[in-house]
């Protein structure tokens, strides 16, 4: 027979034991801390000496569109991933034409907020946009952030009653990394492979068109400096938690140039003049031709890699992604 005290004192080392895994599921599941190397103030600071006339971009928030913020899209365990959606007061019937933007940052840093106001201004022409975050690699390794996007996505149809959105006509943008996510997302429609298992899995995350905006097309690619780990780590291997050399699947997995196919929806590239941000370009561009695809491409002269978040590029980044969904949606 156990005394009394020795059971008192299993009890209480069993009770720790819980509350301690307790805390490490916890742990597994609530945002990691932030990583602010890349945000819109040191990208100013970064170009300013090159780019006197750059300015970071303001506009004020439309009188037209309505917004809520900080709507959770998904709840991962404890974990909510959030969103912020901007809509037309004007009523439809027909519902409007959505947007995703997804932000850049190497997939490790940034934050939703640096394309609200290119959000806002989108929504006052007519479109239902929304800003969402996603895992970062501080806190979850690809296919994570994939994931969480798509569920981004059906979570606009799931509620496109409510603000209204047209669920026919549906758009990623992303710009960066964002661009590589954007052109990821829009050529694995219907790929299993890439959707996740969590939130609103009964709707589709397929979307009808993209916009690139400076992001890789090709990690393993001559024109790709992504990977190169020779100074310190990249922010591909700390994405992917292996390197090039250990597992290049992962990295040819989630290079959209690997997954063009006739069922690729319309395609916007609008790029800096740093080439080797938009590695695969070229390449790309052949395959939609072979698919007889539509796409554009509108490469900025004389512009940092980061133009879409500053005037005077900024509103001509607006423009282009306005005229390429209008022709694509044919509004």
């Amino acid at each position: 027979m156990y005394s009394p005290r020795f059971l008192f004192r299993l009890a209480g080392l069993l009770l720790l034991g819980q509350a301690l895994l307790a805390g490490v599921a916890l742990a597994q599941q609530l945002p990691a801390p932030r990583d602010t190397s890349f945000t819109v103030h040191s990208a100013f600071r970064y170009i300013q000496k090159t780019y006197p006339e750059a300015r970071i971009a303001r506009p004020a928030m439309p009188a037209t569109i309505r917004a809520q913020t900080n709507v959770t899209y998904c709840t991962l365990g404890v974990r909510n991933l959030q969103l912020d959606i901007f809509y037309p007061k004007a009523k439809t019937k027909k519902g409007y034409p959505a947007v995703l933007f997804i932000h850049g940052g190497g997939w490790r840093s940034g934050d939703r907020s640096q394309h609200v106001p290119m959000a806002q201004q989108l929504a006052a022409k007519g479109y239902v946009t929304v800003t969402a975050e996603y895992r970062l690699s501080t806190e979850a390794l690809y296919p994570a952030a994939v994931h969480d996007l798509k569920a981004a996505i059906r979570w606009l149809r799931a509620n496109a009653k409510q603000y209204p959105i047209d669920t026919t006509k549906i758009a990623v943008w992303g710009f960066s990394a964002g661009g590589q996510l954007a052109a990821l997302v829009g050529t694995t429609n219907g790929d299993k492979q890439f959707e996740g298992d969590a939130c609103n899995t009964s709707h589709s995350s397929s979307v009808q068109a993209i916009v690139d905006v400076d992001g890789v097309l090709a990690f393993i690619h001559p024109e790709s400096r992504e990977g190169d780990d020779s100074k310190s780590l990249s922010a591909g291997t700390q994405w992917f938690g292996a390197s090039t050399a250990t597992k290049p699947e992962l990295w040819q997995q989630a290079s959209s140039l690997n997954h063009v196919t006739a069922h690729t929806p319309p395609i916007l590239f609008i790029n800096s003049s740093v080439d080797w941000m938009h590695a695969g370009r070229e390449d790309m561009l052949k395959k939609l031709d072979t698919f007889r695809i539509y796409h554009e491409v509108h490469t900025l002269p004389n512009t940092p890699h980061t133009f879409p978040l500053f005037t005077p590029w900024f509103a001509t980044t607006l423009d282009y992604t306005t005229a390429f969904l209008s022709k694509v949606f044919k509004r």
